[in-house]
């Protein structure tokens, strides 16, 4: 039997990480904690997992609901688009597949939002095929573990070195184990490779050479972007808009606004937002303040102003719909981090 194989079983038993995903092997279990997992820390991720599971513990609970629903529940983990690919396959595997979950991986790879690494996940996972899951972590680790300098092929060999390790091991095991391996020993910079339990075998570490064969991801110039909102107030509730469910933060709710153009003031863009947006003008009462916020690939910087209708009657132009909320109704919608920061400031003042 493979050494290695033995190696990485003993350890991921002995180590035992204990996430919630773990205690249910199911396929709807591993395919929304993998989905949650994309972009995301397991640290994040965890509490939205539990949170999901308790009020979707079924496919069919996801099929059926309100797709507000699900985005107020995924609330705060970003890349909402997930949510919305969640939804849509929740439906299809209802009227498609009568509720069950597909078994085989050509069919798991048609399904929207699903990648090869999510539906060799599942393979792997709920159905112990021995389908390996690469991603970043379990490239660096195969890199490092044989040595392999030609990143252009890492996909294909860690799929061939993995798809060996599975022959001698439970499928699940391996994948999950060299999961953890990337994520809590073999991490990017200053790998523990003392503890490795698999550091007898690694070509990086017994050459001196984890450098050599560390994948380092490349860095972008993040752009920031300078955004106005406006808090618009009558009879003591404010205006919120529905963004498009295509695009980023698709579904959304938000306040009304949009983004600088050059030379333009916070006021200026604002009353011109709102004009594009709602075909209202308004009068800006005052400033609430600014706050920051990073997403993925830029950062922006919103300044929020209280205003209300000077004239004209709000309707929808660029979105998908408008609604006049109370205050305490803010909970009740699902909005963009930023936004929900922009609250606590009204909160507070």
């Amino acid at each position: 039997m493979d050494k290695i194989s033995i190696a990485l079983s003993r350890w991921y038993n002995t180590k035992n990480y204990l996430f919630p995903w773990r205690e249910d092997s199911s396929a709807y279990s591993v395919w929304i904690s993998e989905i949650m997992l994309q972009q995301t820390q397991v640290s994040t991720a965890t509490p939205y997992f539990k949170s999901w599971m308790n009020k979707f513990p079924c496919v069919k609970s996801v099929a059926t609901a309100q797709i507000d629903d699900i985005l107020k529940t995924w609330e705060g983990l970003g890349y909402y688009q997930r949510a919305h690919n969640i939804f849509f396959t929740a439906q299809t595997i209802i009227n498609k597949y009568k509720g069950v979950f597909p078994k085989t991986y050509d069919e798991l790879i048609q399904l929207k939002g699903v990648g090869d690494y999510t539906a060799s996940a599942i393979m792997s996972i709920s159905y112990n095929k021995p389908y390996p899951s690469i991603d970043g972590n379990l490239k660096r680790v195969i890199a490092r573990l044989y040595g392999i300098n030609d990143f252009k092929t890492i996909v294909e060999q860690s799929k061939k070195h993995i798809s060996i390790l599975m022959i001698y091991t439970n499928p699940s095991i391996i994948n999950q184990s060299l999961m953890d391996l990337g994520r809590e020993v073999c991490t990017p910079k200053n790998p523990k490779c003392i503890i490795c339990p698999i550091n007898t075998f690694c070509i990086g570490f017994n050459n001196n050479l984890i450098e050599k064969f560390s994948i380092k991801p490349t860095s972008k110039k993040i752009p920031i972007f300078d955004v106005s909102v406006g808090l618009i107030i009558q009879n003591n509730n404010i205006l919120i808009s529905k963004r498009k469910k295509e695009g980023l933060l698709g579904g959304l709710w938000e306040l009304p606004g949009g983004k600088l153009v050059a030379s333009e003031s916070f006021k200026k863009c604002l009353k011109r937002e709102v004009l594009e947006e709602l075909d209202i003008k308004i009068k800006i009462i005052n400033e609430i303040g600014t706050i920051k916020h990073q997403y993925s690939h830029f950062k922006i910087n919103m300044r929020g102003f209280k205003c209300k209708i000077k004239s004209g009657s709000p309707k929808p132009l660029v979105s998908d719909g408008i609604k006049w909320i109370n205050f305490n109704e803010i909970k009740n919608y699902a909005f963009p981090k930023a936004t929900l920061k922009l609250f606590n400031i009204v909160d507070n003042d």
